[in-house]
């Protein structure tokens, strides 16, 4: 199959495909006339790239579940051990992320957001001011 219908079906756009075989995840056959030939396997490894993608995973982790995707003697443990180091790194992001809130929140609900040039957002950001993270009034106090 031709690239747009490997794009079609795959539902990654033909760019992101040629880049994919440009950095070696995929490699396609060639027709005697140099166009790229999908073929169903090269259909699955796209659809398999697509979703390990579409959950967080780096190129560089895609080339290694790819490579373990294509070894038919590969450990479970393996493939456990890269899922298992991506939702460390989501859970440590989703607590900053939590963390950033919980900050943003208290500078807002400390606001009184009227005509008065006094501001406890502008004087949390520039540090003039400590504010409470953690969850409320039994946060430890912290400068940004």
């Amino acid at each position: 199959m031709n690239i747009g219908t490997a794009a079609e079906r795959s539902g990654l756009p033909a760019k992101t495909i040629r880049y994919y075989e440009e950095i070696g995840l995929l490699k396609p056959d060639r027709t005697d006339n140099g166009y790229r030939d999908y073929s169903v396997a090269d259909l699955h490894k796209l659809r398999f790239l697509q979703r390990s993608r579409s959950l967080g995973f780096s190129v560089e982790e895609c080339r290694q579940l790819l490579s373990l995707y294509d070894d038919k003697d590969r450990e479970s443990a393996d493939v456990k051990a890269i899922a298992q180091a991506k939702l460390a790194e989501i859970d440590r992001k989703l607590a900053e992320l939590a963390g950033l809130r919980d900050m943003l929140r208290h500078l807002v609900a400390n606001c009184h957001g009227d005509d008065r040039p006094d501001c406890p957002i502008i004087d949390g950001l520039s540090g003039e001011a400590a504010f409470v993270t953690g969850g409320g009034c039994h946060g430890k106090e912290e400068r940004p």
